[in-house]
């Protein structure tokens, strides 16, 4: 069994591999094109052709996210067609390969994608993205969204804050910070700008500071206007680099546990979560796809195939990949638009694909 489990896991990844390989070259080369229309744009900024390339391979590990589980499908379907064509599958068989049992061994190897998969997505792609947003905005500016910037809330025991932050490097650099402070009334109390700040562990380090507030000294005393200048100004805050990221930059870029205490800062502050909560669910169930694709690929070794027949099915695998894929994005926009519940519009094309795939095994493998 161990030299039958060796044969499946070698051919397999080395089939998911080829196909991951072949999209991200795809990918590789439109991004580089892409990117060639901002030269001229940002040629007098110092943006080259080097610089171009390097952000176009930032981007690779995203990609390598969003196609693993539709590489191991059509890897799975070539690997599982072909050693079903050559007859190799069919001695497996014979030699006591059940079909329960060969579905264990792939979705032994299924394990390995998953955990690659999560690992890719939760920190090699999120930290390259970054790495090259902060390249980009090094010749092309910060990142903004809007005509006013991003907005936060936060509340702090009896205090409210709404900050806006107009330009952001994506890393942890702030430029023109507005924060804006109310009682429990609802009453403005002082309004803070800065026109840069760093975010640190707790707190963001503002410069060039104006404070202006409004004070009473007592209950029945008038209201006094003060203004105080700060070279440098620090505020305590649990607004977190990668909160500030997900206010100005999708959500998919933010690791789960990032993701999961921004959400729970958006509760805190009783604003919309549904969005935040379907793309966390989404990053728990993703990884989970691949082992959805290798039970569809099983099947395919149980058919008789003709030459020629090869090409016709993985052109199908390519097609069930690309469905996929679709219906992921479509179920997410219509989750949030309907206010559907979060944890099963981020599970339902992975229930979909699985009810199929269970279904094909059944009527393929253990019925005929």
């Amino acid at each position: 069994m161990k030299t039958v489990r060796k044969i499946l896991h070698g051919e397999i990844t080395r089939g998911v591999a080829f196909v991951a390989l072949a999209f991200l070259a795809l990918f590789l080369f439109f991004d580089i094109v892409e990117e060639l229309q901002h030269l001229a744009r940002y040629a007098s900024q110092g943006y080259s052709l080097q610089h171009a390339v390097l952000y176009a391979l930032l981007k690779t590990p995203a990609h390598i996210y969003e196609l693993l589980p539709i590489s191991v499908l059509i890897g799975g379907i070539f690997i599982m067609a072909r050693l079903a064509q050559s007859s190799e599958f069919t001695i497996l068989r014979t030699g006591g390969l059940e079909p329960l049992r060969a579905l264990g061994t792939l979705l032994q190897l299924g394990m390995v994608f998953v955990v690659l998969t999560f690992l890719v997505g939760d920190y090699v792609a999120p930290w390259a993205d970054r790495q090259g947003v902060l390249l980009k905005s090094k010749f092309q500016g910060h990142l903004t969204v809007g005509q006013t910037g991003a907005w936060l809330k936060e509340t702090q025991d009896k205090r409210h804050f709404a900050v806006n932050v107009r330009r952001f490097d994506g890393i942890g650099h702030m430029q023109n910070i507005r924060i804006h402070e109310f009682n429990e009334s609802g009453q403005l109390l002082a309004i803070t700008t800065a026109t840069e700040a760093d975010i640190g562990q707790g707190q963001w380090h503002l410069k060039q500071a104006e404070e202006k507030s409004i004070q009473a000294s007592g209950p029945a005393a008038p209201l006094r206007y003060q203004s105080l200048q700060h070279a440098t100004l620090d505020w305590s805050t649990d607004i977190s680099a990668d909160m500030v990221a997900a206010a100005v930059l999708s959500p998919d870029r933010m690791r789960t546990w990032e993701l999961l205490k921004y959400i729970r800062h958006l509760s805190a502050n009783q604003q919309n979560v549904q969005r935040y909560e379907i793309e966390f669910w989404r990053k728990v169930f993703y990884p989970l796809s691949c082992l959805v694709m290798l039970v569809m690929a099983l099947p395919f070794a149980y058919l008789h195939f003709r030459s020629g027949q090869i090409a016709g099915y993985v052109f199908g695998g390519v097609l069930a990949g690309i469905s996929f894929s679709l219906l992921n994005n479509l179920f997410g926009h219509a989750g949030n638009l309907q206010n559907w519940q979060p944890w099963l519009t981020a599970a339902a094309p992975s229930l979909i694909y699985s009810a199929v795939s269970l279904l094909g095994f059944w009527w393929m493998v253990l019925r005929r």
